[in-house]
């Protein structure tokens, strides 16, 4: 299954969808989704709709020349629970709970500027579903007015998917460096620049509290750079294979339906090489929803049960990411752990009760 990615501005919304958030807001007061209907009634809308000529990718364009931000003078990172140091690939929950975490990859390297699947994130959007993104450092820089709107919707939860996409296995200590933190300054900076700054979409203090390593790669020095920088590094038990050219919606469907538990975290594409993505999503989502499902995100799958965590990356099985070494310099002459079986992180006795989960639609 090929694993690559070398990859809103809130369209308006309908006069009828407006008078339905306002209805909604009065009736889910103090929910996540209640501020995501008031930032609908509210927010300005800063460009036009987006049109399907942004999915595609320009390579070598030279808008891609982009500089890396400075990142030395980030604020504090909190500690990483022992318990979330590894790879999380799902979460066990209670019995009868159904819940799922749909992630969304935004990734380019330094010679493109990779795409920006607006019929993915409207479809989102218009049914009130919320998602993970995993955004690069030079994909948001490249797109920041709309890396402003997602992070400022309270639908998303932004995550860290690396500068450029590197394979983490290969790159010197430096690079290594660069590539974990240099996106927590490109966060901040798409969203103070010209083009419709939105602040408050990514405060000063604010740090990333999740990364996803590229290609699904990584070594235990790697893994260790990520979880000392204070991010869990969230890898998924469900792909739908949607960097395959050779897919289609119905594949999609299938094998993540074939897949999925309670628990589980879905890897899908956003930026262009999402390939049948927009298409499948409205069928997957309904017939999840019909199977009794309720879409989270990762931060708030964790506070719902025990991540189950590995020591190794892998897609499908150990080892079947290792073929990306290729792409880079002569992996890391530190070796791999032995692959591991999943193992739930260990128990913890919460200080407060979890966050409340959003409700169904």
């Amino acid at each position: 299954m090929r694993r690559h990615c070398d990859a809103t501005m809130k369209a308006p919304m309908r006069p009828t969808a407006l008078a339905l958030a306002a209805l909604l807001v009065p009736r889910l007061a103090g929910t996540p989704l209640a501020a995501h209907a008031e930032a609908a009634t509210t927010a300005p809308i800063c460009d036009a709709p987006w049109k399907p000529a942004e999915k595609v990718i320009q390579k070598r364009a030279p808008g891609a020349a982009v500089a890396v931000p400075a990142f030395d003078a980030l604020p504090p990172a909190a500690p990483l629970a022992p318990g979330l140091r590894g790879s999380i690939r799902r979460v066990d929950l209670p019995a009868g709970m159904k819940l799922v975490a749909l992630t969304f990859d935004f990734c380019e390297t330094s010679a493109e500027i990779a795409g920006y699947d607006g019929g993915v994130v409207d479809e989102l959007r218009r049914r009130g579903i919320p998602a993970t993104l995993f955004v690069g450092g030079h994909w948001a820089m490249t797109h920041p007015e709309r890396f402003g709107a997602m992070a400022a919707d309270p639908l998303f939860e932004i995550a860290n998917h690396t500068w450029t996409h590197a394979n983490l296995r290969t790159v010197d200590d430096e690079r290594l460096r660069r590539e974990i933190l240099a996106p927590e300054a490109a966060f901040r900076a798409a969203v103070t620049g010209p083009l419709c700054p939105r602040p408050e979409a990514w405060g000063p203090a604010k740090r990333s509290k999740y990364l996803r390593f590229p290609f699904g790669a990584c070594d235990a020095r790697s893994m260790a750079a990520v979880n000392d920088a204070g991010m869990a590094a969230i890898q998924w038990d469900v792909s739908t294979g949607d960097p395959s050219p050779f897919t289609t919606a119905d594949r999609i469907v299938a094998e993540t339906l074939h897949s999925v538990r309670p628990g589980s975290i879905v890897l899908a594409h956003a930026n262009g090489r999402g390939f049948a993505t927009a298409e499948a999503l409205p069928r997957l989502l309904d017939e999840l929803t019909k199977r009794g499902y309720r879409f989270v995100t990762v931060g708030e799958l964790l506070a719902a049960g025990r991540p189950v965590v590995t020591e190794t990356c892998w897609d499908a099985r150990p080892g079947d990411t290792d073929k990306y070494d290729h792409l880079g310099k002569k992996p890391n002459p530190k070796p791999l752990p032995e692959p591991q079986k999943p193992r739930a992180a260990p128990a913890t006795t919460p200080s407060a009760a979890p966050p409340p989960l959003r409700p169904a639609l």
